[in-house]
């Protein structure tokens, strides 16, 4: 991923020098685990800890793959230049690539899920405060971007704190099913090494051991890991496109902050444009496309084939990378963001009192009138403050089927914009649970 979209810490889990120094502590504990069992000396398990704190040349070891055309096997020698070839002629006893490979790849994609939960609760922090900031903000609720009825904006943001509080769940448990490791040697069946080797590296690494593996871990699991990273980016678009709606200049409800020094326009200087919402949106796209390479990856032939790999090569990285920059650009943008509630209140009455239709339609209904009948007054009297712009109260207070069924005080009670509201206190409860 390019550094425009990047942050250093989940960049550093995907870098080489993080890789092979997880290769290494794989290779380490397996030797650990065989020495324990008699399967081979313990001197030569501790000569392999002599590389702890060593850091593994990179250009070396591309210098050696280059020859080899293994990453592994390249891996391996550089590590016996460190190491010593007599004391490493044990190291990778029984194992395949596969082994390394995958519980590296698992360690990562554990490492970055847990960035993304603790990125995930941040934001909720920020939805949160401002959801409790604006409870009783009204605004009007829209339908087919159409103005339906009034809502608040403290439920906007209660909305999508929900929405966000699933996706942690979702999180933790993607992270949980990710996190195994296989140690089990060419086609999975432990004969070239004890299963309690790997029972012993998944405990050092923080991970389960494969309950069954082939030559590799069952790629359901990524295929899961990675469905959840693009609900999650689906999210933030979903927040995205709410803020740049708000923006547009005939809305104005809320704004991205626009700070001192900020251009809008190179052509325009009176532009304040939602760039960064904007640009999750573009994001979200790119963590989504992550998903069917993901999918397609669970087919593998027989035992193993390498189908799979150079997509996670790509995606593991990108898609993770991605969506921390996105979930911390998105907590910014709710941290700061602006609120206009005088132009929410303005919009609400841009076609005055016409949001109140539903409340009407149910008064004249339970006043005997009947539903086709009712829904026909209302309408009728709707459509003349569409036309005209008039107000739609007074347009039911000059008509005569309605004020026969309705007083003048029924009418002026079905206007109450508290009504509205009267359940916000209970919506809270429920979503923060408080």
């Amino acid at each position: 991923m390019i550094p425009r979209y990047s942050r250093p810490e989940m960049v550093a889990i995907w870098s080489p020098e993080t890789k092979f120094r997880i290769w290494y502590e794989i290779e380490a504990h397996a030797c650990d685990a065989m020495a324990d069992l008699g399967v081979i000396p313990r001197e030569n398990a501790e000569a392999v800890w002599k590389a702890k704190d060593v850091e593994f040349d990179v250009a070396r070891i591309d210098e050696i793959e280059a020859i080899t055309k293994h990453d592994v096997i390249a891996f391996l020698t550089h590590l016996a230049e460190h190491v010593g070839s007599e004391e490493a002629r044990f190291v990778h006893q029984g194992m395949t690539s596969s082994d390394v490979l995958d519980t590296c790849f698992n360690v990562q994609l554990t490492r970055a899920a847990d960035i993304l939960i603790a990125d995930t609760d941040g934001l909720l922090a920020a939805l949160k405060r401002r959801a409790y900031e604006h409870k009783d903000t009204l605004r009007i609720g829209r339908s087919h971007g159409i103005h339906a009825e009034p809502t608040t904006m403290g439920l906007t943001f209660a909305r999508f704190y929900a929405e966000m509080d699933r996706n942690l769940d979702r999180l933790k448990a993607a992270r949980a099913e990710i996190a195994t490791g296989a140690i089990s040697g060419a086609v999975g069946t432990f004969a070239n090494i004890d299963p309690r080797v790997e029972e012993h590296v998944c405990a050092k690494l923080g991970l389960e051991p494969e309950p069954i593996s082939t030559q590799v871990i069952p790629r359901d699991r990524h295929a899961a890991f990675f469905a959840v990273l693009g609900v999650v980016a689906s999210s933030i678009e979903n927040i995205a496109v709410e803020i740049r709606h708000m923006q547009r200049t005939e809305v104005l409800e809320g704004a991205e902050f626009f700070s001192m020094g900020q251009k809008g326009s190179s052509a325009m200087p009176h532009k304040k444009n939602p760039v960064l919402t904007e640009n999750l949106t573009g994001l979200a796209r790119m963590v989504r496309s992550a998903v069917v390479p993901a999918m397609e990856n669970v087919a593998l032939w027989h035992e193993r084939d390498i189908s799979h790999s150079s997509v996670e090569r790509m995606i593991g990285p990108d898609a993770t990378i991605t969506l921390d920059f996105a979930l911390a650009r998105l907590t910014g943008v709710i941290d700061k963001m602006l609120i206009f509630p005088e132009n929410m209140l303005e919009n609400m009455n841009k076609f005055p009192g016409l949001v109140m239709s539903q409340r009407v339609l149910l008064a004249l209904t339970q006043a005997g009138v009947s539903r086709e009948d009712a829904y026909s007054y209302v309408q009728r009297n709707a459509l003349k403050v569409w036309e005209h712009r008039t107000d739609f109260k007074q347009e039911l207070l000059a008509d005569a089927d309605v004020t026969a069924a309705l007083s003048p005080a029924e009418i002026e009670e079905k206007f109450d914009l508290g009504y509205h509201t009267k359940h916000v206190d209970t919506i809270f409860e429920r979503v923060f649970k408080e």
